[in-house]
């Protein structure tokens, strides 16, 4: 029990310190890229740029992680007195760069400040709670920093030197490649966080400023032990495990995302010989042909590792060539334990929920090693598209008007996918946007749909929903409507959106782009957007289709071109005969201009009415603009 709860802190401790430098790897990158590129061994060697160097590592990156350290304790104000705290180990030890340093002082200082905040809430007048903040910010920032600067700072200069001399003699005593022993099993334990950016980048970086480059940011970044497990999956695993393996090869690859291949290992225990081996062998490689990278490589993506690697000697072909060694050696060995092994099915998923509990929280990459399943308790689900103001918000009002039938207690909202919110839980998308929708938001069920008036998806969903409902939610929900009676918006001012002079009957097209363009130029006509965006539709129908189903498109602007929006509303194109939208015929045109969310009460009747093919029939067949009005309406 002693061990378990150890481990569980550990794990807590790593991802502490990950939560630290990994919003900032950007900033490493830049820093690395700049590095290799204009210092006098680099590829346009560039003395005025180079002296960006110095400052950046120096500087900038102890400060972001300083600041990042404090926010995660005590939010803004946490963050700003632990980047003045770090402020402190930067000056007190000039000649070192202080991320252990800022990995200390900015959480300590925004646990200061926090205490202190704890111990006056509630004890100042009213009118002097922004002079007391202010103040006691800046006082406390600078007693640490000057703590920091006579105690810390030097504290730290002396403790990295001597990780920088240990690190040197396990490779002067060709001893490094051991450490793999410890790396490997850790990476898959989730124990990595602690080891890489507690002890291997602070080093690494300290290395670079003497050397140019550094082997430790390639000792657990490395992808060669990871890859040749999966490689030995794809041609002598069974079941399920053998199916995904080659997709997950490539996310781990050329993604770097690691995760991706701990529940294979898991599923053998074995193999974490395979992993080890693989692991010291690459290690073996760097350090006989010296090479090594410029700044952390994060992911351990082989396209990251390229990014920061040296253009001097031989630092391609060594870290290549350890990439190689590893993935044969790691290959060879988890051959022969797959071969040896009992010609079982592999129980992948079983595999993958005992990595996620062994990690304490949902992994991220779980779903491409499985199917997933559906979060125990839903609140949240979001529409996403790509301006996020025309198929998703028809989408929502659909699934709205279900979920608000079921009785069942969630929020589904719209936006568009550059804008997804970090705690919706379930995120539908259009088949051709689901890729960017994952990439932005990979924590999330995410659901494809084909035609957003009319998915079955919709009712599968519902369905999901509907175990475990209380009496207390159909309460919470019953609220919420007749919150929502009262918050309705006027019959004028949706009248004002849909006039029927906007409405255009029996019209006829050749392409597409006829019918968008012909609908684009009847919104700048109304005054309800701009004639730039008009094209703007034309490039966002090049997106994805913006056909939504039962004979129905709805095109609309880029998210770009919101800017170009004066006021919200639609125009109707009644097109019989139909016009091809990829292949599918949409016999009703409704061009959208939506400003401030002004339009989505009209857009959710429309996407109602539409979602029965009945009343798209009737529309079609429509002898004039109030008839097909009213139909509109009917909702």
């Amino acid at each position: 029990m002693a061990q378990s709860n150890m481990k569980v802190a550990v794990q807590k401790f790593g991802n502490f310190l990950s939560s630290m430098v990994l919003p900032n790897i950007g900033a490493f990158i830049a820093w690395g890229l700049i590095t290799a590129l204009f210092i006098p061994t680099g590829f346009f060697p560039n003395e005025s740029l180079a002296k960006l160097v110095g400052p950046m590592v120096t500087y900038l990156l102890p400060l972001l992680i300083g600041y990042t350290g404090g926010k995660l304790v005590h939010d803004q104000r946490g963050g700003v007195v632990g980047a003045i705290a770090t402020m402190g180990v930067i000056v007190g030890a000039p000649d070192t760069p202080m991320f252990l340093g800022a990995m200390v002082m900015g959480p300590l200082g925004a646990y200061v400040i926090k205490k202190f905040d704890g111990m006056i809430e509630g004890k100042i007048r009213a009118g002097f709670e922004m002079l007391v903040n202010n103040f006691s910010a800046g006082i406390l920032g600078g007693i640490l920093a000057i703590l920091a600067f006579l105690g810390v700072g030097p504290a730290v200069d002396a403790f990295t030197s001597l990780l920088v001399e240990g690190v040197d003699w396990l490779v002067a005593a060709g001893l490094l490649p051991l450490t793999s022993i410890l790396i490997e099993p850790a990476k898959i334990l989730f124990l990595n966080n602690a080891i890489n950016h507690g002890v291997l980048s602070p080093i690494g970086l300290e290395q670079v400023q003497q050397g140019g480059k550094s082997i430790l940011f390639l000792l657990e970044a490395n992808p060669g032990p990871g890859l040749g497990v999966l490689l030995a999956f794809m041609f002598f695993g069974k079941g399920t495990a053998k199916q995904s393996a080659p997709g997950a090869g490539i996310i781990h690859f050329f993604g770097g995302i690691h995760e991706i291949y701990f529940p294979y290992v898991l599923m053998k225990p074995m193999l974490f010989i395979s992993v080890i081996l693989g692991g010291m062998s690459g290690v073996f490689t760097l350090v006989l042909l010296g090479g090594g990278l410029v700044s952390p490589a994060s992911p351990g993506s082989i396209i990251a590792i390229t990014a920061v690697t040296p253009p001097e000697g031989m630092a391609y072909l060594a870290n290549f060539a350890a990439v190689l060694v590893a993935t044969v050696v790691s290959f060879i060995v988890s051959a022969i334990v797959l071969k040896s092994s009992k010609a079982t099915d592999e129980d992948i998923e079983g595999a993958t929920k005992k990595m996620q509990e062994m990690k304490g929280k949902k992994s991220s990459v779980a779903g491409h090693v499985s199917q997933g399943t559906m979060p125990e308790e839903v609140n949240k689900i979001v529409f996403a598209c790509d301006a996020g103001m025309g198929s998703s918000a028809m989408g929502a009002s659909l699934l709205r008007k279900k979920v608000k039938a079921a009785n069942l207690d969630v929020s589904v909202t719209n936006t568009s996918i550059s804008n997804l919110p970090s705690d919706a839980q379930v995120v539908i998308t259009q088949e051709e946007l689901t890729p960017r929708a994952k990439n932005k938001l990979p924590n999330a069920y995410h659901i494809s749909v084909d035609n957003f008036l009319s998915s079955p998806e919709y009712d599968k969903l519902i369905a999901s929903l509907q175990d475990g409902i209380t009496d207390e939610q159909a309460e919470i929900v019953e609220e919420a409507e007749e919150e929502a009676v009262n918050a309705e918006p006027n019959a004028d001012h949706d009248d004002d959106l849909l006039l029927e002079e906007n409405i255009f009957m029996n019209q006829s097209f050749a392409t597409k782009e006829e019918a968008i363009r012909f609908a684009g130029e009847a919104l700048v006509k109304a005054g309800y957007v701009e004639e730039s965006y008009v094209d703007a539709m034309i490039d966002r129908e090049g997106i994805t289709s913006t056909y939504m189903g039962n004979d129905v498109a709805i095109p609309h602007g880029t998210e770009d071109a919101k800017k170009a929006v004066i006021r919200s509303g639609f125009t109707v194109v009644q097109v019989p005969d139909g016009v091809d939208f990829n292949g599918e015929k949409a016999k009703m045109i409704f061009g959208i201009a939506g400003k401030d969310g002004t339009h989505l009460e009209i857009l959710s009747g429309i996407a109602v009415v539409c979602s029965e093919q009945e009343n798209v029939d009737q529309m079609v067949q429509a002898k004039s603009a109030k008839e097909l009005k009213d139909i509109i309406n009917s909702n």
